[in-house]
């Protein structure tokens, strides 16, 4: 790639921009980047081969669009030379002017690829002030997201961007993996050996030796394929304050707008007694951790686990029931 072009489409790449380029040392804080004019730019710590922008156009300056699509000339100034898509800011240079994006810099180990001269702290502010007048496609649009926004506006909507990555469900260890649904579906079956059922009723249960021994523990996720989506099924132990407890949730495989057409029921019971719990599956958007700590679920305590379990309580024998179904609109 030759990034010491100067022109684009016969205006050069100055008068675009209203200047030469530009090289700064200023220091800006912890995890942002300063440009010209005192904008501070997020640091991203994503990839830019991960969004996969492989198209852009150009916006107006005072919030018009030109409705014109970005010519290859463009396209080539803002290509980094490892990943090889459109970088956002902040973007680096070398002493010789050739740019990188700022993921790449950290993976080259900060030598420049082209001519091997050390990166430093060189931020190429022209091109940075050519992004900002740039429209690109979100980065979810491998996920089916259309939107195509300014650089600012762009940064913003990714972070709610409904076609965005869900988060691996599976608890009890941190698993950091994230995909569409139909791939974390698939990477719980091979990845996590999560039993898969057919249905919107079931039975579990849950049995453990020397329950009073046991502080936390989470049973395996089961997921249940029904309506046309996924619904994952949590038990574990934990304290609740000083009291140790064991609770059943439900969540939706997929966002929070679908999860409430739905509604589940958990039941517990033994010895003649029985627990009933209502509620509506909470989306995977919510993480593991917020939905047991918002206690959105069945919670049995310990003792009176045991009791529905039988026996001389020295062991967890605990059978819970559960349906799904869909509201009506």
């Amino acid at each position: 790639m030759n990034t010491e072009v100067r022109t684009l489409s016969g205006v050069s790449l100055g008068s675009m921009i209203g200047g030469a380029l530009y090289r700064t040392n200023q220091r800006a804080p912890a995890g942002k980047s300063m440009a010209p004019g005192g904008n501070i730019y997020e640091d991203s710590t994503e990839s830019c081969a991960d969004s996969g922008i492989s198209s852009l156009r150009l916006c107006g300056s005072a919030g018009g669009r030109l409705g014109v699509a970005s010519n290859s000339g463009v396209h080539e100034l803002l290509k980094c030379p490892v990943c090889l898509t459109v970088m956002c800011p902040p973007i680096h240079q070398c002493p010789n002017g050739h740019t990188i994006c700022v993921v790449c810099k950290t993976k080259v180990q900060n030598i420049c690829p082209m001519c091997r001269e050390e990166l430093g702290n060189i931020r190429c502010l022209a091109l940075e002030k050519v992004a900002e007048y740039v429209e690109l496609p979100c980065k979810y649009h491998c996920y089916g997201c259309q939107d195509i926004l300014p650089y600012h506006s762009r940064m913003r909507h990714e972070k709610s961007c409904k076609h965005r990555g869900y988060n691996c469900p599976y608890a009890g260890v941190e698993c950091p993996v994230t995909g569409d649904i139909p791939f974390i579906v698939a990477h719980l079956k091979a990845d996590h050996n999560v039993d898969m059922h057919d249905g919107s009723s079931f039975n579990h249960r849950y049995v453990k030796s020397n329950p009073h021994e046991i502080e936390n523990a989470t049973w395996m996720l089961t997921v249940f394929n029904c309506f046309g989506y996924q619904f994952c099924l949590h038990f574990e132990a934990f304290h609740l304050g000083t009291a140790p407890v064991y609770m059943a949730f439900l969540r939706f495989m997929g966002d929070e707008n679908d999860a409430n057409k739905f509604s589940y029921s958990l039941e517990v019971g033994g010895n003649g007694r029985k627990m009933k719990w209502q509620g509506i599956p909470r989306s995977i958007r919510d993480s593991h951790k917020m939905v047991r700590d918002s206690l959105d679920g069945l919670i049995i305590t310990r003792n009176v686990a045991l009791f529905f379990s039988g026996g001389d309580r020295q062991e967890l024998k605990l059978k819970v029931s559960g349906r799904i179904w869909k509201d009506q609109c």
